[in-house]
């Protein structure tokens, strides 16, 4: 329970027991003061630094029934508070004008610990850093101290650190079983990095602020899915199998299949992403951004989509909610005024990388009706079974959108809008449930909105904070907060600098894939120089079987799915979810598929044993079948033996014990 307890000019909010805020003269809850930003963007990469001209805090409180006034000097802040049972909600918050920048401070502890605050690549305990708030591209290498992110640094700002996600939000949820989320678009900064204290700066008035505990994880899952709701069921067809990434027109997709087939891969769907056609940058191969099919490179593109539907196979493709200057598209949403505009009202046309686009604004209901129309028309009518649904983190801060609001508000807003253009072409389509698209941006509103995450661009390799590691502590997080569909490219998509994919790399995103919501191959950004999955009989073969091993799981996997829709339970869960070990609070890249698979992928090269964490309970290993109970377990795990281990009392035990990876 939440309890107020209000002393004179002082007072504290505790939660069984543990102050979460305490107010006095030398601890004020809120601060308010007056900054100037510098922002710097290239591409989707922002710099970002704050100078802060002053910070005051409001010492003093006066209490009015739920009405609260702070302040000091001549600043001050009132504000609605209210506790009722396990929830305290600030709300009605009322600053002055001058006022740009609020802070507000949480109690903590040292080893406390701390989840969520989006999609996170680098760290699933955010104690002892900051994390920024706000969408961006994650940037290649994310580690300061590699050669990677200095060599992109060198080419703009595109390096990235530790916390840049395409995928941020104003949430977390502590080991103390509490969540906090701030209802806000603005640019936050949620510092956890003093030992007692965690500090949220915001640049701007939030709408409001809640706290809410609960009794455990799966409790705190509750409040999530009541607060963001959940993603729709996921279609019986994508459960099973791997989706195949190809490029090069209708007779590659027809001889690569075939191929596929020869060889016993259980393929679910093709993913054509360049069905639009192609342009060639110095990055590697970019899409035409004109949204209809290009019958110039898929030549009888509908006799394509029946041949394949008769093998059960679907076809999926792209979009993004950019339009390429120079096309009939772009023409007719310029006519329209349906892009953002700049300060001078006129379209803000952006540079993408040597070519020049047009940014859709979602917030004015015409242009919104008229993207929903291009994608049941060009897409959905067609016969398309779902999409990659791309981008969204571009937003210039000094764009003006239709809702007059500017871009430095909407920025962190518009992943959820591009989000919603999609739900609701497919679901005025009558499709959902059957489409499926996937986002890798996001924030307050996806979860809703999107049938399913992927992680982003990755880069090829093995490197903890941008390759196949990462996409751990990042499903993880991102179920955290009620986006627990969510996937990766096999593979990985970053090739630069001479960092290219290897055979090896192919392979352990392959057997780790097998145990996340959906498996989907990609060429990457430089297909040529990359190795892909029909480059070798060895790798052929292991796509077979694992792409069968998939089907055979398709029952535990459908159950897995169910329970996000129904429940907001997310598919990857973290150990702390269902086990109540001080140790699995510190597990960042182990995780539970469902209630009774543990998964531990291998995220090292040239290993061919592997160390992993089992919590107290009888658990048996998936392929071998040998039993282990709680502790750290060293296992077999070369090439093809993924550490995977079910629960021994699990319902689908029969199941599980007829799978063999042989």
């Amino acid at each position: 329970m939440m309890e107020l307890v209000k002393k004179e000019n002082s007072f504290s909010i505790d939660n069984n027991g543990v102050t979460v805020i305490e107010h006095n003269e030398s601890c004020p809850f809120i601060y308010v003061g007056i900054g100037k930003e510098s922002i710097k963007q290239h591409y989707g990469d922002f710099k970002i630094k704050d100078k802060t001209i002053e910070k005051i805090p409001l010492k003093h409180v006066e209490f009015s029934g739920d009405s609260v006034t702070f302040s000091n000097c001549d600043y001050k802040v009132t504000l609605q508070l209210k506790v009722q049972g396990n929830r305290l909600v600030v709300d009605n918050i009322e600053t002055d004008d001058r006022i740009n920048r609020m802070f507000f401070m949480l109690k903590s502890r040292k080893e406390e610990r701390f989840f969520g605050c989006g999609e996170q690549f680098s760290y699933l305990n955010l104690k002892g850093r900051n994390f920024p708030i706000w969408t961006s591209e994650p940037g290649v290498g994310r580690d300061r101290t590699s050669l990677i992110t200095f060599q992109a640094d060198q080419m703009g700002i595109g390096g990235g650190d530790y916390y840049t996600t395409n995928f941020p939000q104003p949430t977390f949820i502590s080991e103390n079983k509490y969540i906090f989320h701030m209802d806000t678009s603005y640019y936050c900064d949620f510092d956890f990095s003093e030992d007692d204290t965690t500090q949220i700066c915001v640049w701007g008035k939030p709408s409001s602020i809640f706290i809410e505990s609960a009794v455990s994880f799966l409790d705190i899952m509750n409040i999530v899915t009541e607060t963001f709701g959940t993603q729709p069921m996921l279609p019986e067809w994508l459960l099973g199998g791997v989706t195949l990434g190809m490029q090069g027109g209708t007779d590659v997709v027809y001889e690569k299949v075939q191929k596929a087939k020869q060889y016993g891969i259980y393929v679910n769907a093709v993913w054509c992403q360049d069905w639009v056609g192609k342009k060639i940058t110095s990055f590697g191969k970019r899409l035409f951004w004109k949204w209809e099919k290009s019958d110039e490179a898929y030549p009888e593109f509908e006799k394509l989509i029946q041949d394949l539907r008769k093998d059960n196979i679907r076809f999926l493709a792209y979009i993004n909610p950019y339009l390429l200057k120079g096309t009939d598209m772009f023409d007719y949403a310029l006519e329209h005024e349906y892009f953002i505009k700049n300060t001078k009202g006129e379209a803000y046309i952006a540079d993408f990388g040597e070519f020049f686009c047009g940014t859709m604004d979602f917030t004015n209901p015409e242009a919104m009706a008229w993207y929903k129309q291009v994608i049941r028309k060009n897409m959905i009518d067609l016969g398309i079974s779902g999409w990659m649904a791309d981008f969204s983190e571009y937003i210039p801060v000094d764009a003006v959108f239709y809702n007059g609001k500017t871009g430095l508000e909407m920025h962190n807003q518009y992943p959820a809008l591009w989000a919603r253009c999609n739900y609701e072409a497919v679901k005025e389509s009558g499709k959902l449930g059957e489409v499926v698209y996937f986002m890798r941006a996001g924030g307050i509103g996806n979860a809703k909105y999107c049938t399913l995450m992927w992680a982003g661009d990755q880069s090829v390799d093995f490197t903890l904070h941008d390759g196949l590691a990462s996409t751990i502590p990042a499903a993880i997080s991102l179920g955290l907060l009620g986006n627990g569909l969510t996937h990766f490219d096999i593979g990985g998509y970053t090739s630069l600098f001479g960092n290219v994919r290897t055979e090896e790399l192919m392979l352990r995103h392959l057997e780790y894939a097998v145990f996340t919501p959906y498996m989907r191959t990609h060429e990457g950004n430089r297909p040529s120089e990359n190795f892909q999955y029909d480059q070798s009989d060895h790798c052929l073969k292991q796509f077979a079987a694992f792409s069968q091993l998939r089907k055979a799981l398709q029952p535990y996997i459908r159950h897995v799915v169910e329970e996000n829709a129904t429940q907001g339970i997310g598919a990857i869960r973290p150990l702390f979810m269902h086990y109540d070990e001080e140790e699995c609070l510190d597990i960042a890249y182990e995780y539970l598929f469902g209630r009774d698979l543990l998964v531990a992928p291998v995220y090292k090269e040239s290993v061919t044993e592997w160390e992993v964490y089992l919590p107290e309970d009888e658990w048996i290993h998936l392929f071998s079948k040998k039993s282990y109970g709680g502790g750290t377990v060293t296992v077999p795990a070369e090439l093809g033996n993924v550490p995977v281990f079910y629960r021994k009392d699990s319902p689908f035990k029969a199941l599980f014990d007829a799978i063999t990876n042989k």
